[in-house]
């Protein structure tokens, strides 16, 4: 091992230590699926392809049995069992769960009112068929997991809900975002409700929103929009008496945010308070505990593996897992592998962005309700990041917002759609919109981002992980399309439009091939499904089919577009379907 590399984690590792103290906590307290020598001993053992599958089986019996069996099988085979006796432990002692099954939405329509504003039949005849995947995707928690708690890894929420699909069985928390922006265009106010309990749910109990609806991901959280799904559904619903009943849920998770991820960064000799990803927590990620013990390898301390594991969760808990966004190498770029993972380094644009704009969600929440004084202090909180968003974030040379290297205190000045965030989230001055917008497409137009035919590439960096290039994610096209969108500038909203087809010809054009929606597409190829990372791609699927509706009501609605009448089979046929 280089010497740059064990000063780097040596430096990480006494950081670590006066931080946190010796010792963490693990991912959750079952001594089955989150910590344990049981868990360590199934998942070295490489029984399945993916080690997910495990941590979501379901106990034959209690907890207690169960490890009870563990232990009689380990000294039977002097702690050293074959992989063929580990096998059959597992048969024994697991079995698939059923915790979840099929629901059907009672507010599910095939036909909502917005496709009556669909002119061209091929965009209507698309988004009815992605309307008709809703109940497909609906799920809700059997009785018995209630009364068999600790028999399940999946938190028993309280009301029914829509998966993303595939591989992902149970809630997600930023995944949800989009998928309940496709409920609310289909009119399906009440399943929205229900989801959001599901979060005040969590909140609740364990104060934050984790990462997904299972106890392995009860030690981080993913990008906080929980307060935007809600300020949303308001909107659409004038659900005032939902909101007095849950407004202070929403104060509690961006408390949280505040509280546990916040970093403190110097430039220019002034320091500003803004947040970053970190979700410390003892050994590998459950759900990817061989794949996090693989990449752990390449360093001999099990101080510098810990930070690892602590660095790759962190890592999960920005929703892109995982990004050369997030590696360093020895001299601060992204030239290395994922053991160099760093994630709590980095200032994101696209976290502070949410943070921001849902604070100011949230001072509108509570205007609402007559509450000035909560109103105004999260105004507040708004009114600081934005300023600080602007003042550590925004390069003028470039024109654009580029994250923040805490360590070395420069901005990483790399390509990604994150970069436009703060247009998205309206995190910007109202007065300078179109400037922002301008000067935002002119740098988009000095990069490749624009020129892919199957929508905008999540990086420039080929590095094989899913969250760069090539792939294309329905979550970053939002960003991009209606952030420039937002800005009100003439030219910006025209890219806006032109990105907006691209990516609706793409989901069209994997549909007729496969009749499939996919949780990521290749940007090189229109329609193709992206490839790279843990796993392999997943079908459904939630965000993607959310997103599509979106496009479907902003840009092809005779009520909201003024180019929804261009005939899609002509533009698409010039354009994109050569």
């Amino acid at each position: 091992m280089s010497w740059w590399v064990l000063l780097f984690y040596t430096i990480l590792v006494v950081f670590y230590k006066s931080c946190l103290g010796e010792n963490l906590p693990p991912s959750c307290d079952s001594q089955i699926y989150c910590q344990g020598e049981l868990l360590d001993t199934v998942q070295r053992a490489r029984i399945f392809n993916d080690s997910k599958t495990f941590v979501d089986l379901k106990l034959r019996y209690d907890s207690k049995t169960v490890l009870n069996n563990f232990e009689n099988l380990m000294q039977s085979t002097n702690r050293h069992p074959t992989t063929k006796q580990i096998k059959t432990f597992v048969s024994d002692n697991f079995e698939d769960g059923d915790e979840l099954k099929q629901w059907n939405p009672p507010d599910y329509k095939a036909n909502p009112r917005f496709l009556n504003d669909v002119n061209d039949e091929v965009i209507r005849n698309f988004a009815k068929y992605v309307v008709q995947i809703w109940p497909t995707l609906a799920r809700r928690i059997r009785d018995e997991v209630e009364q068999n708690i600790d028999k399940y890894s999946i938190i028993p929420l309280p009301k029914p809900f829509i998966i993303p699909g595939g591989r992902f069985r149970e809630t997600y928390y930023w995944d949800t975002y989009w998928i309940i922006q496709g409920l609310l265009i289909s009119e399906m106010a009440e399943t929205t409700k229900g989801m959001l309990d599901n979060f005040i749910y969590m909140v609740k109990n364990y104060g934050f929103v984790p990462n997904g609806g299972r106890i392995y991901y009860l030690a981080r959280s993913q990008p906080p929009l929980l307060t935007k799904m809600a300020y949303n559904y308001v909107k659409s619903t004038r659900d005032v008496s939902w909101l007095r009943n849950n407004i202070k849920y929403l104060d509690t998770e961006l408390s949280y945010w505040l509280c546990k991820k916040k970093a403190e960064v110097m430039k220019g000799g002034q320091k500003y308070v803004l947040a970053h990803y970190y979700a410390p927590s003892e050994g590998p990620r459950p759900e990817s505990y061989r794949e996090d013990i693989e990449s752990a390898n390449y360093f001999p301390d099990k101080e510098q593996k810990q930070q690892f594991y602590t660095n790759i969760k962190s890592g999960a808990e920005t929703g892109w897992d995982f990004s050369s966004r997030w590696i360093f190498d020895q001299n601060g770029g992204n030239n290395a592998n994922l053991s160099f993972i760093d994630t709590p380094r980095i200032i994101p644009v696209d976290l502070n962005s949410f943070l921001c704009e849902a604070f100011d969600h949230l001072s509108s929440l509570y205007l609402l309700i007559g509450d000035q004084r909560n109103s105004h202090f999260w105004k507040e909180k708004h009114l600081h990041f934005r300023k600080s968003i602007q003042q550590v974030l925004w390069d003028e040379k470039d024109g654009i917002w580029y994250d923040y290297d805490n360590t070395l205190s420069k901005p990483r000045k790399y390509f990604y759609p994150s970069n436009v965030s703060p247009l998205w989230n309206n995190c910007i001055d109202p007065n300078r919109k179109s400037i922002f917008g301008k000067r935002v497409l002119e740098y988009l137009q000095s990069t490749d981002a624009l020129k892919t035919p199957g929508g905008i590439p999540t990086s420039e960096e080929q590095s094989g992980e899913q969250w760069d290039f090539p792939n294309a994610w329905a979550p970053l096209q939002a960003i991009v399309i209606q952030g420039l969108y937002n800005s009100e500038n003439f030219d910006a909203q025209n890219a806006a439009e032109e990105l907006a087809k691209k990516w609706i010809s793409a989901n069209i054009r994997g549909y007729r091939e496969t009749g499939e929606l996919y949780e990521k597409y290749d940007a090189l190829h229109s329609g193709k499904y992206g490839g790279g990372g843990e796993y392999v791609v997943q079908t459904g699927f939630g965000w993607t089919n959310g997103f599509a509706l979106e496009l479907v009501k902003q840009f092809f609605s005779n009520k909201t577009s003024p180019n929804a009448n261009v005939p899609f089979a002509k533009f698409a046929r010039g354009r994109f379907f050569k």
